[in-house]
């Protein structure tokens, strides 16, 4: 017995018992999937790029600079990576998958509001 009145088994039982968690059948929580969240962030940076250009084009009653299709296209290309980057962190084992479940379709319908806006004005 150590000063704080456990044994090293106890120590040790204690140790796995909180290294399998509070989970079903005593399973490890499992960590975020590491490219499901620069998924995530691609997604969010995208969305307020395109969001800001909206916003800026409307403002400004459609007199925007040109700088503003610059950045749409940006997003456009942010949009693409988080979707290469949602689809990277699937194949990641042993992971919650979840930032790559919600990475994937704000990518998507990023990039679909973007050829629409861009398609929409070609015509």
């Amino acid at each position: 017995m150590l000063g704080n009145g456990k044994s090293a088994e106890e120590r040790q039982r204690e140790k796995e018992r909180k290294k399998r968690g509070a989970r079903k059948y005593g399973q490890a929580k499992y960590k975020h999937s590491h490219m499901g969240v620069v998924s995530c962030v691609f997604a969010g940076a995208s969305i307020a790029a395109l969001g800001g250009c909206i916003l800026y084009s409307y403002l400004v009653r459609g007199a925007a600079p040109g700088i503003v299709g610059g950045i749409a296209v940006i997003a456009f290309a942010l949009s693409v990576l988080g979707i290469n980057a949602a689809v990277k962190g699937f194949r990641e084992r042993e992971r919650n998958y979840i930032t790559c479940r919600i990475g994937l379709p704000v990518s998507g319908v990023v990039l679909i509001l973007f050829l629409a806006i861009f398609i929409g004005g070609l015509m």
